[in-house]
């Protein structure tokens, strides 16, 4: 019995070892690019790290769906940090920043399916959401439109109350309350 854990222990060892060599080697083998700076291709590794020990912690060790948020999470932006370092994604940060909101709303799709093992429309509509938000955020941060932020918020923002209602309306609607839940 002591012998099959310590060769889970061992295991998980060689895993974790192997995992940060392949992604210190990465790192190393990336930075030499010309024009990329090593430390920053090793914070958007960093980054995949801490996701996959969040999706460690999600599906083996605490089976929480807040882990498998911050997962996902994690490993978007480090995924995406990883792209812009190398200048595939060629932007400036201040035109990126956006994408945080896109990232959150696509996280949020595996967290509600796996805390509730189906598609729940609190989570889609609130993921949705993000993901408007982002790519309404995306628009402007390009200069695609002739019209600043403030000026559109000054003039849509019943739009965005009307948005907002939506949103309410199709989350209590994706709400079901039990008979039994009623006191």
């Amino acid at each position: 019995m002591a012998s099959i854990v310590i060769r889970r222990i061992i295991a998980r060892l060689f895993f974790f070892s192997g995992l940060l060599l392949m992604i210190l080697g990465s790192t190393v083998l990336l930075g030499t690019f010309p024009g990329t700076f090593r430390i920053s291709v090793f914070i958007a590794f960093l980054f995949i790290i801490i996701g996959v020990l969040c999706a460690v912690l999600a599906l083996k060790i605490n089976k929480r769906s807040l882990y498998l948020f911050f997962a996902a999470f994690f490993i978007l932006l480090g995924f995406f940090l990883t792209f812009f370092t190398l200048r595939i994604i060629p932007i400036s940060f201040s035109q990126a920043w956006p994408f945080f909101s896109i990232f959150t709303g696509l996280a949020l799709i595996p967290t509600g399916w796996y805390r509730h093992g189906k598609i729940k429309i609190g989570y889609v509509v609130s993921s949705l959401a993000f993901i408007v938000l982002g790519c309404l955020l995306l628009v402007f941060s390009f200069d695609m439109v002739q019209f600043t932020f403030k000026i559109f918020i000054l003039r849509w923002w019943p739009l965005i109350v009307v948005l907002a209602g939506v949103i309410l309306v199709l989350v209590s609607l994706g709400t079901k309350g039990k008979p039994e839940d009623v006191t």
